[in-house]
């Protein structure tokens, strides 16, 4: 990530206001997109040559106010404003991550929890990689599997559109959760490297990635098409889980009594009758063998579960 974030920052949601929205009369033909740094730095009370040095880096130490004034000129919800002022904050004394582990483990009361809710569901980290998640997920959508990266799956990725018909909504979402989900100025390798990756792959995620958007981690309504059930519309639920490092339980679930209700519900009779039958097959097989107790939930290497339960590996990426 560039050291100068602020100034990166202020720059790209500058060029994203229209002049007539921050109420200045437009004159002529303008070259500069957006508004020009003279125009932010008098509708927000200071001065130009602060405000240069400020999108330029040699000054990264404003005050509250200033920022505050800023981010009202840019049009900044509450969740971009306290983004900025990270960045200010960032910039004075670069933060360190803690040593991240090989393999972050998803606690095991969230495993069981991800088996018998019934409802598609999947465990992810600060990056959007997947690190658990039952078989009724990984069915709705082939992303929602252990060891994929959602970002990499939906950019990168075979991913069929048809399944979002608001992808571009779809996409432009996750990267403005992205940045928020991952916070200004964290030096993590992994992220970087990640970014970097996108950036060469796609030129819809450098699109998006350059605007700078920041949206909160939030609840939203999904639509989404299967093809053995047909049209699904989703509330997809985000809740923190205690005692880690930022990872979240993402629920899907309907309105009672909808269609999309009865189609999960159809996706979910279809689950289970073909963890049935591989159950069935399996045991015909090997009549020598104890019962299966196999879960219904995929997890990453080195995830703890319960005694009975078995959880196959996969790389968390």
């Amino acid at each position: 990530m560039s050291e100068n974030t602020l100034g990166g920052y202020l720059r790209a949601r500058r060029e994203l206001v229209r002049p007539e929205d921050a109420g200045l009369r437009i004159t002529g033909v303008r070259r500069t997109p957006g508004l020009r740094r003279e125009e932010v730095a008098t509708l927000a009370g200071i001065s130009a040559d602060y405000y240069l040095r400020l999108e330029q880096g040699r000054d990264r130490n404003p005050s509250a106010q200033v920022l505050d004034a800023i981010a009202r000129v840019l049009g900044l919800d509450a969740t971009a404003t306290a983004y900025l002022r990270g960045l200010a904050d960032t910039a004075v004394v670069r933060r360190r991550p803690p040593a991240r582990a090989s393999v972050e483990r998803v606690p095991t009361g969230t495993l069981l929890l991800l088996d018998v809710i019934g409802l598609p569901a999947f465990v992810e980290n600060r990056a959007f990689d997947v690190l658990a998640a039952n078989r009724l997920a990984t069915t709705l959508a082939p992303g929602m599997r252990a060891g994929e990266n959602r970002l990499r799956t939906m950019f990168l990725g075979d991913t069929d559109t048809q399944r979002y018909p608001d992808w571009e909504d779809q996409m432009g979402g996750m990267v403005a959760a992205f940045r928020a989900s991952i916070g200004p100025g964290v030096d993590d390798p992994a992220i970087t490297t990640l970014v970097g990756e996108l950036s060469l792959g796609s030129e819809d995620f450098r699109r998006l990635w350059a605007r700078h958007d920041v949206r909160q981690l939030a609840g939203a309504t999904v639509r989404m098409w299967h093809p053995e059930v047909g049209d699904l519309e989703l509330r997809r639920e985000k809740l923190g889980i205690g005692g880690t490092d930022g990872q979240l339980l993402v629920v899907h679930h309907a309105e009672p009594g909808s269609s999309s209700a009865r189609a999960l519900a159809l996706l979910g009779s279809l689950v289970a009758t073909s963890t049935t039958s591989t159950t069935d097959a399996t045991s015909a097989t090997d009549a020598t063998s104890a019962p299966d107790t196999t879960s219904t939930t995929d997890a990453t290497a080195g995830t703890p579960g319960p005694a009975p339960t078995e959880f196959p590996s996969a790389d968390a990426g």
